[in-house]
């Protein structure tokens, strides 16, 4: 199924998407850069109150079992799935794709398999077309990298490398096997809050009905 949700929504003034970040554990820092560079209101997310009335949250890259026990530890795993439950989208990269497949939270029918492309001496950057983003290309940096083993029939695969399955989508959760932070490629991020936008409009209408007289 195709989506068309790729272009950089209008997050100006008091309408501003707040997108979190999961600040557990990992480059935490340079998504919330970035989210802030595309007009964002980035949130960093290290308590269940914190995932409250946000529009989108980013569960970034790390160490998947340190991120999956900070999870735990803090109590974030109802929230995070009161989150995607409510049909807020989710943005999950490298150890972040890990934390979201059918072993961890299982927000997505898909198994990642840790360290797929090697360990950190095997890091390598490729052009890597990814569906939705428009023709050109994007440097997508792999570092420790997962793959998608094996994914069920509502998962969506928008990019593969050497036929592994490094870019996905079932609704609306979003993982990617790279580093999208560590460019100024900011696509990946836009798309993220492009959901987000879409999300808080298809929201609106319920929102308004128990207003009117």
């Amino acid at each position: 199924m195709a989506h068309r949700e790729a272009s950089p929504p209008d997050s100006s003034g008091a309408d501003r998407l707040r997108i979190g970040v999961l600040a557990s554990q990992g480059d935490f820092a340079a998504h919330v850069a970035m989210l802030h560079s595309l007009g964002a209101e980035p949130v960093e997310v290290r308590s269940a109150d914190e995932l409250r009335d946000l529009d989108g949250l980013v569960i970034p890259g790390g160490e998947s079992t340190t991120i999956a026990k900070a999870i735990e530890r803090d109590g974030l795993e109802p929230a995070i799935r009161a989150h995607a439950d409510s049909g807020h989208p989710i943005l999950g990269t490298c150890a972040g794709m890990i934390v979201c497949d059918r072993d961890h939270l299982g927000l997505v029918d898909a198994t990642a398999r840790r360290n797929a492309f090697g360990r950190q001496i095997a890091s390598f950057e490729v052009e890597l077309e990814v569906g939705g983003l428009g023709p050109d290309p994007m440097r997508a940096v792999f570092i420790r990298a997962p793959w998608i083993d094996e994914h069920g029939p509502e998962v969506e695969v928008l990019a593969s490398v050497d036929d592994h399955p490094v870019v996905v989508r079932q609704g609306q959760i979003l993982l990617c096997a790279f580093h999208p932070e560590l460019t100024d490629d900011s696509r990946l991020h836009a798309l993220l809050m492009a959901m987000a936008t879409a999300a808080r409009e298809r929201a609106a209408p319920v929102r308004g009905m128990g207003s009117a007289e």
